[in-house]
């Protein structure tokens, strides 16, 4: 185990109701005037943002709404948000939504005590600063990108087709309001996309080179292992609140860097984040492109590619999440030998999860996503941009790796 630093100061309020205790949380911290940020208008017609608001009038918290956050958050929006936070006075940046809307009040948070462009920070050409810097809040209305309890921020610039992640301790909301009954209404294909990037968030780690890390280990596969039911319940009862709550639960577990503890090289973040990396291509130049969906195609694809390079942490992930042992394909086929009943459990892992994916309504292909193999080199392009001529943890991948790998999912 290496050693790590673990801390959490988001206050997570979570259960039925609580939505409308809101005003009440940031007034006991204080807060006299929320900037609240939000999406296209879900929140709206759900009566979700009426209720906010409500109860930051009854607890006496003023506000100005910002609406427009786009999946796939945008840094002309959160610009935009930044002088709106700075011309309103704002003391506490307040999202309203899934983590688009909280990556875009990240942004502008990190944004108002800056006197230059946003997006230097994001390209780390500048440092954030505590000075100044806004507080962050949430209501979460769609569990997925565990940004309610993360350090990270994402956001994508349209002009030049990048998308940035910024990592920072600052960006940890000082408390989130987790209210499992606003996601019964989520479309399932939503709440697919969701359950794939919990898992991405968790495997990410998982694939460290840090070796085994039996209690972290054993708290990811039970996680991955948790998802999977929950979601299963959630898709032939999506007003399931116990399935709901789990899977709510189970996202701010998979992102706040629980799952990473004792995993990450001198004390930072575990893993490589390949699959992130590679992802983040697909939605940066179509910004349709659901994060999870994305996910579900590049990280099994990821996954064959590289499981030679440790073959161990592989089958750690197959026993603990999907119960398959090299001993069980050995005795299904009399004639296999150890090295081949250790790559047919390996695979049988890496298939396990993604026909998982597929079960939920995932695609499995670039294709499916509207994507050709025209489109790879564009991928390549601002990936090497964004990664450099190499990257990666479990094996170093350059360009012409990444290229098979996309090649791999068409």
């Amino acid at each position: 185990m290496n050693d790590f630093s673990f801390s959490m100061p988001t206050k997570v309020v979570f259960g039925r109701g609580m939505t409308d205790h809101t005003g009440s949380e940031l007034a006991s911290r204080g807060f006299k005037h929320a900037l609240v940020v939000y999406g296209k208008g879900s929140v709206v017609r759900t009566g979700t943002l009426d209720r906010v608001l409500a109860s930051l009038d009854a607890a006496g918290v003023t506000h100005t709404e910002f609406g427009g956050a786009q999946p796939n958050p945008s840094l002309a929006h959160a610009r935009e948000g930044v002088e709106v936070a700075r011309a309103s006075g704002a003391d506490v940046v307040l999202a309203v939504g899934g983590g688009s809307v909280i990556d875009t009040a990240k942004g502008i948070a990190l944004g108002v005590p800056y006197q230059g462009d946003l997006w230097d920070l994001y390209i780390h050409a500048a440092e954030p600063v505590a000075e100044g810097k806004l507080p962050v809040a949430c209501v979460l209305t769609i569990p997925a990108a565990g940004s309610e309890a993360s350090a990270s921020s994402v956001l994508t610039n349209e002009e030049t087709h990048l998308k940035k992640g910024l990592s920072s301790e600052l960006n940890r909301p000082v408390v989130s309001v987790l209210d499992p009954e606003l996601t019964f209404t989520l479309p399932a294909y939503q709440t697919a996309a969701g359950v794939t990037d919990m898992c991405a968030h968790i495997l990410e780690r998982f694939f460290s080179t840090s070796g085994p890390v039996p209690v972290t280990d054993q708290l990811d596969c039970g996680l991955i292992r948790a998802i999977i039911s929950e979601a299963g319940r959630v898709m032939e009862d999506p007003e399931c609140y116990n399935a709901r709550a789990n899977l709510m639960w189970a996202g701010t577990l998979a992102h706040n860097d629980l799952a990473g503890c004792g995993r990450g090289a001198n004390g930072g973040r575990a893993g490589g984040w390949e699959s992130h990396g590679m992802e983040h291509e697909l939605s940066a130049h179509d910004p349709k492109v659901a994060h999870g969906a994305g996910l579900a195609v590049v990280m099994p694809a990821w996954m064959r590619y590289v499981w030679q390079s440790n073959p161990e942490r592989f089958l750690t992930l197959g026993a603990g999440v999907f119960d398959i042992e090299p001993v069980d394909v050995v005795e299904d086929c009399i004639d296999a030998t150890p090295e081949e009943a250790v790559e047919d459990a390996i695979l049988a892992t890496i298939d396990e999860l993604q026909a998982f994916f597929c079960s939920i309504g995932m695609p499995r292909t670039l294709g499916e996503l509207g994507f050709t193999a025209d489109d790879i080199p564009a991928f390549l392009e601002t990936l090497e941009q964004n990664k450099g001529a190499e990257f990666g943890q479990l094996q170093r991948l350059t360009m012409d790796d990444a290229r098979a790998i996309y090649e791999s999912c068409l």
